[in-house]
């Protein structure tokens, strides 16, 4: 998900820092758009180091050389790839050029390229929010479908007393997030999730391991900030990017696995086992490397059941499971939901084509003690929204039993 952020050029410019954090925290990506007039208060090289995007200062860059091709069209390249376009702070301005379609530079020119949802967050001096002409702008803007984010009212930096200072940063990035049809619905829980294989290591070059991406899991991750929630993400060897906000935990081994998981298991309140986790270690590891002498022999031992263990060990917590099942996939995630004393478990039949392991895709069945819910195959944020759309349902369940004692 990417939000574009257009920052105008008030006082309150440097509030849009804290905003793209915020942002970053609930698992969106930001690219920054400055007016000419916003570089006066914030440097751009502070959004480009907070987003780890290119900041978008004009329409035409390039420190004098001639324009090209892609600057004289990124607009519409940025437009066709934002998911929605935030302005915060929007100056009086600003909202008047959006009002009469003025665009006489990036920000106003991509107001009018983008079909995304656009919410912007005014602030300016009291007088210029009560004008008349910037609440007629205002009305007209409204009923295009820009959605406004209204001021607060207070001592603003002129002096004067009232309305026109920007609304909080979490106001803002929660009429954003809802702009984008986000539910904040995990605000105040703290999901743990596991994620990617474990290696048992063999030699100092060789090791035991699985196909797991870890996609499943940092998609999770992803769908639970982008949902409120804080995000502590322990995961094996993996190749892809964690989501920006999430507290990452790197193991190798199940055992390390374990302990991370214990560790952080108090500062949980949901924990989603995704990991594969290798349910066999070497007995012994060879310090040097193994040899190629003929037939080999390995002595394993089982590895420490962790979710069976963390399910034991929760402290009101909902703990949902993950089965990767070739064969009996109902029946087999059943017993591991009634064995090991879980609230849900994801079932996935990673012997079919195409989804599972090393997928962008996946189909799964998810089942709690009381009912079962089939997700058919869809991309695996997709289905990681399904999954929390569970819990959450669990998690009414559970207050609702408190409420009522039954």
């Amino acid at each position: 998900m990417k939000i574009a952020l257009g920052v105008s050029g008030g006082i309150a410019a440097y509030k849009a820092a804290e905003i793209l954090r915020l942002l970053q925290e609930r698992g969106v990506g930001v690219q920054v758009i400055m007016t000419r007039a916003a570089q006066e208060f914030v440097r751009p090289l502070t959004f480009a180091a907070l987003s780890g995007e290119k900041v978008i200062t004009g329409l035409f860059e390039g420190g004098g050389a001639e324009p090209n091709l892609d600057s004289a069209v990124e607009h519409i390249a940025v437009a066709q790839a934002t998911d929605l376009l935030l302005v915060a702070p929007a100056t009086a301005d600003l909202i008047a050029k959006f009002a009469h379609g003025i665009a006489d530079d990036f920000l106003t020119t991509l107001f009018l390229a983008t079909t995304a949802p656009v919410v912007i967050a005014p602030a300016m001096n009291v007088n210029m929010w009560n004008h008349a002409a910037t609440q007629a702008n205002l009305g007209t803007l409204r009923q295009r479908g820009v959605r406004v984010v209204e001021p607060d009212s207070g001592y603003l930096a002129c002096g004067m007393t009232g309305p026109g200072r920007l609304a909080s940063n979490e106001a803002i990035v929660a009429a954003a997030l809802e702009a984008l049809g986000v539910a904040a619905d995990l605000a105040g829980e703290t999901v743990l999730v596991t994620a990617g294989p474990t290696r048992e290591a063999l030699d100092p070059v060789r090791y035991l391991t699985n196909r797991s991406s870890g996609r499943m899991g940092y998609a999770l991750a992803e769908a639970a900030l982008r949902r409120g929630a804080r995000v502590i993400l322990i995961t094996g060897p993996v190749t892809i990017q964690p989501p920006a906000g999430a507290e990452l935990v790197q193991v190798e081994t199940a055992e390390q696995l374990r302990a991370a998981v214990l560790a952080r298991l108090g500062d949980a309140t949901v924990v989603v086992a995704t990991a594969a986790v290798a349910d066999y270690t070497p007995r012994s590891r060879s310090q040097q490397k193994i040899k190629r002498d003929g037939p080999l022999s390995l002595e394993l031992e089982p590895t420490a059941d962790i979710l069976a263990e963390v399910a034991r060990r929760r402290d009101k917590q909902i703990v949902v499971g993950f089965a990767a099942e070739t064969e009996n996939v109902l029946e087999n995630a059943r017993r591991k939901l009634a064995t090991k004393s879980l609230d849900a478990i994801v079932a996935n039949d990673v012997a079919q084509a195409g989804i599972g392991f090393d997928s962008e895709r996946n189909a799964v069945t998810i089942i709690t003690r009381e009912r079962v819910v089939e997700v058919p195959e869809a991309g695996k944020l997709e289905v990681a929204q399904r999954v929390l759309d569970e819990i959450v349902r669990l998690r009414q369940a559970a207050a609702t039993t408190v409420r009522t004692g039954k």
